[in-house]
């Protein structure tokens, strides 16, 4: 991640953090620190990206795109360590919808059996392989602004 990337993309996560009502802006505000204790990260992580010095690690990255309740994917996108390419989206009419009208959805479960997932390592597999998934239709929210 080059300097260059970092700006636009810290921006943008604060813009987000703000929006989901985290008060980052007064000192006395505890917005990091809540942040930080809500996605169970350090407070530096959350210092250093708002003032620009660091990208925080892949789990931290995680972390917070869960608390915040943005996909993974596009956290990862906008911070530049993958693209659109790199992380597609289902070509298919309604994301999450059978390739096949009638056909039902493999389960991530299946498709760790299917893959030959060691029984021992299904469990992170699923958890990981999830946070790729786009949110379930009764969860979605108003999509963000791409500025």
């Amino acid at each position: 991640m080059t300097a260059s990337g970092l700006e636009p993309f810290a921006t943008w996560i604060e813009d987000l953090i703000r929006r989901r009502g985290y008060d980052i802006d007064s000192p006395r505000g505890g917005g990091k620190s809540r942040l930080a204790d809500e996605a169970g990260v350090h407070r530096a992580a959350i210092t250093r990206l708002l003032q620009r010095q660091s990208m925080p690690d892949l789990e931290t990255t995680r972390r917070l795109a869960q608390v915040l309740d943005v996909p993974v994917r596009d956290m990862l996108i906008r911070s530049g360590r993958l693209t659109e390419d790199d992380l597609p989206l289902p070509q298919t009419p309604e994301a999450g919808a059978a390739a096949v009208p009638g056909e039902r959805r493999l389960t991530l479960e299946e498709a760790a059996a299917g893959l030959g997932v060691p029984a021992d390592q299904r469990e992170m597999f699923i958890r990981v392989a999830g946070q790729f998934l786009p949110p379930e239709p009764a969860r979605r929210r108003a999509p963000i602004a791409k500025d």
